[in-house]
């Protein structure tokens, strides 16, 4: 039963993230062409129009692409926050022997990309960003895995995704630790003490969700007034939600019988229930017990992938995608910076992931995934080079130079556009053919 409800979780996280992908390119094209065209002012004005308060004399706003980038995408760490803890709890990451493979793999997929991209930025500015060639875009990457249909092992998805979610993990890491401003240890401080009171909160007072909400977006201020990336509190808040339910399934069923037959009893009908308020009562002890059953972190998960998918994502692109391409943009391209990112990426991914996952296999210390070839976990190595989204989003953070940011947006476009391309032609290479796959299904039955 487990079994069935994980591949059931795994399987809709996995639609939502390949869906997505698709309106991620969308919006990635909408920027560019808008930035590029004759309303392009119409662009950079809407991005850099302030929203805020007044509030004791004090104006306190942000630009909208900062509320999107600081705040939104708060939204989507959290849910970054909860594939984690799902993950290590019950998923992929429960035990050493199924984390150490992708652990080692997301691990050398990290370091490699990173050490590369310091051998042509040693210095200066540009060694600031460092973290650009880290990540892994988990949307696009297991979009270009849902091309090939059923073709694709499940060992391999789960292999991908598993790796991408340790990815998110290091990434995160990286920003708390390396892109953080001046440090204020009071706000980091009563972040703390305001996640201590949550974590209480949350299983004491389970439907006070008002309150909860209340202090998640105070835990959010005081991480953006510390110093550290805002986004940070989104995890930070995703480890205070349970993953598992309040209620023990033998006394939910308990409660439902005994309130069925009540039910059952008064005769209940769409007409009494208005007029009866033990009908109405009874119905709503079936809903708190329900409540209770539910798993919260995976419901919230599950719940909030559509909006982080089809919303925040292809909203932050929107406004970070939109490099003008012009003759001073392209007059310093390709410099180290380029260099760096490409070269990390496109080969420092695949070389560090696929040797790492080698050595771990070699080792006897994991096991290669179900039905996963050699081939296929180096086509899987490539498409880790896909950073889009996360690169995206640390090169924000890593450089204040705006030439220097558009070189390295440029980098990460063709950067990922190249690791799809080969990831993808590998696996149209090595991947049985789907009329012979037809052919070892009929056979197999």
């Amino acid at each position: 039963m487990t079994e069935k409800i994980d591949k059931t979780i795994f399987e809709r996280f996995l639609h939502s993230q390949t869906s997505g992908s698709i309106f991620l390119i969308l919006a990635t094209i909408t920027a560019i062409a808008w930035a590029n065209s004759p309303w392009s002012y119409l662009y950079h004005t809407l991005a850099h129009l302030d929203i805020g308060t007044f509030f004791a004399g004090k104006h306190y706003s942000l630009s909208l692409d900062h509320w999107v980038k600081d705040g939104l995408m708060a939204i989507f760490f959290f849910v970054v926050g909860l594939e984690i803890k799902r993950e290590v709890l019950i998923g992929e990451l429960s035990s050493l022997r199924k984390a150490l493979l992708p652990v080692m793999a997301a691990v050398g997929g990290a370091v490699i990309p990173a050490l590369i991209y310091l051998a042509f930025n040693p210095q200066g500015p540009a060694a600031e960003g460092w973290g650009v060639p880290m990540a892994t875009d988990i949307a696009f990457a297991l979009g270009v895995l849902a091309l090939f249909g059923s073709r694709i092992p499940i060992g391999l998805k789960v292999f991908l995704t598993a790796l991408a979610i340790v990815d998110d993990l290091m990434a995160v890491l990286v920003i708390a630790f390396f892109y953080t401003s001046e440090l204020s240890l009071a706000a980091l401080g009563l972040a703390g003490l305001l996640l201590v009171v949550l974590t209480v909160c949350i299983r004491k007072c389970r439907r006070m969700y008002v309150l909860h909400l209340l202090l998640a977006l105070a835990i959010w201020l005081c991480v953006f007034l510390s110093g550290i990336h805002a986004t940070i509190a989104g995890v930070l808040i995703a480890m205070t939600v349970p993953l598992r339910g309040h209620m023990e399934p033998r006394q939910f069923f308990n409660v439902l019988l005994e309130q069925a037959k009540r039910l059952k009893r008064a005769n209940i009908t769409k007409e009494t229930i208005i007029s009866e308020r033990n009908q109405r009562k009874t119905l709503e002890k079936i809903y708190l017990a329900t409540q209770d059953m539910m798993p919260a972190g995976v419901f919230l998960e599950d719940q909030l992938h559509t909006i982080q998918a089809f919303f925040i994502l292809p909203l932050f692109a929107l406004f970070s995608a939109g490099v003008t391409i012009d003759s001073a943009t392209l007059a310093a391209f390709p410099s180290a910076v380029s260099f760096g990112i490409i070269a990390g990426l496109v080969l420092g991914k695949q070389v560090g992931i696929f040797s790492f996952s080698f050595l771990v296999l070699k080792s006897n210390l994991a096991e290669m995934p179900t039905g996963v070839t050699w081939g296929q976990l180096w086509a899987a190595s490539m498409l880790g080079g896909i950073g889009f989204t996360m690169s995206i989003f640390i090169s924000e953070l890593g450089y204040s130079d705006p030439a220097m940011l558009a070189d390295a947006k440029i980098s990460i476009f063709i950067a990922s556009i190249l690791a799809a391309a080969s990831g993808s032609f590998l696996l149209y290479s090595i991947l049985p053919k789907a009329c012979t796959l037809h052919e070892q299904k009929q056979d197999a039955s």
